[in-house]
């Protein structure tokens, strides 16, 4: 199944799966390869162009973010763009090593080839204990239930 625009319902939900794996790789280079040369990407606060800046963010974010573990669920689509919802738990290397989960949202958009040119993402961080956490060693981060509260 090609994962290039112009997407179907099923080829949009494969393709979110597929980055959603790809980034709880934690590899910079590998996943920076999904993205055009001249990507455009707003992280939060950060506006960056191209993959030698992608890598360089990513780098910096898993040096902060240790025991990252994400998941990504399709919100919406057309026939080269992607909406994402997202949540991802993390343990913050710069505050004591304490829990934390991002929620947010993505948008993309897609070359004809399949690799995303553009990329926007708004999350939040909140803190979280333990006894909270969703994606604990072992679990599924598809399997786990999140409420309507959290969508």
């Amino acid at each position: 199944m090609s994962l290039a625009p112009p997407f179907s319902n099923e080829t949009a939900h494969a393709k979110v799966k597929k980055a959603q794996d790809l980034w709880n790789s934690q590899n910079p280079q590998v996943i920076a390869r999904a993205y055009t040369p001249d990507s455009i990407w707003r992280n939060r606060d950060s506006f960056i162009v191209g993959t030698a800046a992608i890598e360089e963010l990513l780098t910096k974010k898993w040096a902060k973010e240790k025991n990252y573990r994400l998941r990504k669920e399709l919100f919406a689509f057309t026939e080269n763009k992607i909406a994402v919802q997202f949540w991802y738990e993390f343990q913050d290397a710069q505050d004591g090593m304490k829990w934390k989960r991002c929620y947010g949202l993505e948008d993309w958009t897609f070359a004809d080839d399949g690799k995303m040119r553009k990329r926007q993402m708004s999350g939040n961080d909140v803190g979280i204990s333990e006894a909270d956490r969703w994606f604990k060693e072992g679990v599924d981060v598809n399997e786990v239930q999140i409420s309507e509260a959290h969508w």
